[in-house]
């Protein structure tokens, strides 16, 4: 081997991406576990997925406030030993309610499986929803949110959301003193027992099992038709946006920064100018190197950072571009933001920036599904959004085919300066 020669350079675009297969069994009650195994390390993630976000909620708050909760008390356990029995064994068991879908997530050692598995079962099965636990829990998340509410950044992203999707809307509405007063562990108990029922409840599993894994989770999930059956009808939730465009809110008289918000709805992941979207975005705002960093951040110094994304939510999406300037240099921001995306809309983008994208892209994807976990994680975003790899799939095909002119095209659809809401909060 001579080593004053260096290896040759590949492209992640020419690299053939494959999405690792799942297998899938069903228990004894019907419930799916969908599973990606693993030998390479002895860990193991485990994780229930119910349809009990804010989307199914009656009163504000009470997905967040049931997710938290159930891991706090049961007729058997304090949640001192919950908690106890958890952090012995070096594990974690986390809890999250989004719009639609609400999770518990094990991760632990695989020897230490069997001996946890009661624990979550427990958790899951029979929360007790104590009066102090839900006391304390109002205190802590009251004085979270009015220490927040002194941040341009939180408030400004309360706001653009609603501007969005209107206030009443799951992915507008946003937490206040009042709900988290109104929450009584009755309307929780309620709740839980509609939505946490064994028939809807999906297991996504990674990493290195047991041997006796579907055994056991057959013997803690499987044998019984736990909390009963319940059959949720998704509802039709009207988007009611803003009538006006523009905003100035003024939150912290001291404040030395301004938190800018540029947004607009766009359709879903289903569409098919989604993919493609994504490329323009990244080219946009999507990652370190992108024309707002380098006009924003490295030319101008107006900010430390500004990203474009897209929302992925269900129902509808949304472009948002985001950061935090001098509150004396918040609206140039603006009209530099507003410059880029005329740009794009009247130049195609460079063959080489367009090179540069796609590596970085699809090098991102390959980073993404580095590991057992990782890939359980892409696959449970599609299956819980009733996709499959052929998605995956069309988006790579996407990212390394899509032209510049189609791309200047999209520009011109959705980067019109006047579809855009725009926030500053100083």
């Amino acid at each position: 081997m001579n080593r004053t020669i260096p290896p040759p350079i590949k492209d992640a675009v020419e690299f053939d991406i494959k999405l690792k297969p799942y297998e899938k069994f069903t228990l004894d009650n019907g419930i799916p576990v969908y599973v990606i195994k693993s030998e390479e390390q002895d860990t193991l993630q485990l994780e229930l997925v119910f349809p009990a976000g804010s989307w199914y909620e009656s009163e504000s708050l009470e997905a967040a406030a049931t997710n938290f909760l159930m891991k706090n008390g049961t007729s058997k356990r304090t949640a001192l030993e919950i908690n106890e029995s958890v952090d012995y064994h070096g594990a974690y068991l986390n809890r999250n309610a989004y719009h639609e879908n609400a999770t518990f997530t094990l991760h632990c050692l695989t020897k230490h499986t069997e001996v946890l598995l009661p624990v979550l079962q427990d958790v899951i099965q029979d929360p007790s929803f104590p009066e102090e636990e839900l006391a304390l829990y109002k205190q802590n998340q009251k004085q979270k949110l009015a220490v927040n509410l002194q941040k341009c950044d939180f408030v400004a992203n309360r706001f653009i959301d609603k501007y969005l999707f209107g206030d009443f809307h799951p992915y507008g509405r946003v937490s206040s003193m009042m709900a988290y007063d109104a929450l009584q562990t009755e309307t929780l108990r309620a709740f839980y027992q509609k939505h946490y029922t064994y028939n809807n409840c999906r297991i996504f599993v990674a990493g290195n099992m047991p041997a006796n894994m579907l055994a056991l989770l057959n013997k803690h999930f499987g044998t019984t038709r736990w909390n009963g059956e319940s059959s949720l009808i998704r509802p039709e939730l009207p988007i009611q946006p803003a009538e006006e465009k523009k905003f100035r809110i003024f939150n912290d008289e001291n404040g030395v920064q301004g938190a800018v918000r540029i947004a607009r709805p766009f359709p879903n992941r289903y569409h098919p100018d989604f993919p493609k979207m994504l490329v323009l975005n990244t080219i946009f705002g999507g990652y370190f190197g992108s024309r707002l960093m380098s006009n924003i951040r490295e030319d101008k110094g107006y900010t430390y950072g500004i990203y474009s994304q897209l929302y992925n939510f269900r129902q509808v999406s949304a472009i948002n571009i985001q950061t935090e300037a001098g509150r004396d240099v918040c609206e140039a921001t603006i009209e530099e933001v507003y410059k880029e995306l005329q740009q794009l809309q009247n130049v195609p983008v460079p063959q080489e920036e367009l090179d540069l994208v796609r590596n970085y892209m699809i090098g991102s994807i390959l980073g993404d599904l580095d590991g057992a976990f990782q890939v359980i994680q892409r696959w449970k975003n599609l299956i819980l959004n009733d996709l499959d790899e052929n998605y995956f799939y069309n988006n790579i095909q996407t990212i390394k085919n899509i032209t510049a002119e189609e791309l200047q095209q999209l520009a011109k659809q959705y980067y019109n300066p006047g579809d855009f809401y725009e926030l500053v909060v100083i």
